[in-house]
């Protein structure tokens, strides 16, 4: 069985709404370490997919982070052969670079619980209608995509337009985190709390936001990575 290629940038990053989705659906996770130059990169003929999950770089820092245009070439040959493909947040903005669409610093850096509209092409495709018009997603993020030529807008947010699309009909890219839960957001917060409160807000007002939403997002989210999986098993 080939397994669904989970691509992280992060040691801390468990994935954990994401991989218990996958493993629910009965798909075999295999996890690459971005970073980590021993790490083995498989062909896209050995896997049923791929995830790509975010990190505090910027797509567009190939020199500093070489790995980021392996990410670029794997997303852009999986996108065009139809190979399903999914990028979160740093993730879906190497799949827009992949697609030749620049990705631009937002005008107030985004942390925390924000308002999500999925446009009508969203309420019917596949994977966005997991969520619904004002779901509160979590954002950390002060970077993000332009839509690639081509690529189908499936849902806004009033702070960042752009916050998932696809491209054809195997290839999503998001702005958010529904792989979040309770201790991955802690485990985050805790590598450098004075340094977060002061670079991007209010840490309270954040775990205010987890308790108030972040139930329902997991919910969400275990559906949207759920249906991500069941499109994999052809290729399992």
């Amino acid at each position: 069985m080939r397994p669904l290629l989970c691509i992280r940038h992060d040691a801390t990053d468990a994935m954990t709404v994401a991989v218990g989705a996958f493993r629910d659906q009965g798909v075999a996770v295999h996890v690459l370490d971005a970073w980590d130059p021993s790490a083995s990169w498989p062909d896209l003929d050995d896997v049923a997919g791929i995830v790509v999950f975010g990190g505090d770089q910027n797509a567009d820092q190939v020199e500093r982070h070489p790995h980021l245009l392996d990410e670029r070439h794997l997303m852009r040959d999986a996108a065009h052969a139809g190979i399903p493909a999914l990028g979160v947040c740093l993730g879906g903005q190497i799949l827009a670079r992949a697609l030749d669409a620049p990705v631009r610093r937002i005008a107030a850096r985004e942390f925390g619980f924000y308002e999500l509209s999925l446009t009508e092409p969203g309420r019917q495709d596949p994977l966005l209608s997991a969520f619904r018009d004002g779901d509160r997603v979590f954002q950390w993020h002060e970077d993000s995509f332009e839509l690639p030529e081509g690529a189908v807008l499936l849902a806004t947010a009033r702070e960042t337009r752009n916050q998932a699309f696809r491209h054809g009909e195997a290839a999503w890219g998001i702005q958010f985190h529904p792989e979040m839960d309770a201790d991955l957001l802690e485990s985050w917060i805790s590598l450098d709390p004075e340094g977060i409160a002061r670079t991007w807000g209010s840490i309270d007002a954040v775990r205010a936001g987890a308790r108030e939403h972040l139930a329902t997002q997991m919910e969400r989210g275990r559906d949207f990575f759920g249906r991500f999986a069941r499109l994999t098993w052809s290729r399992a």
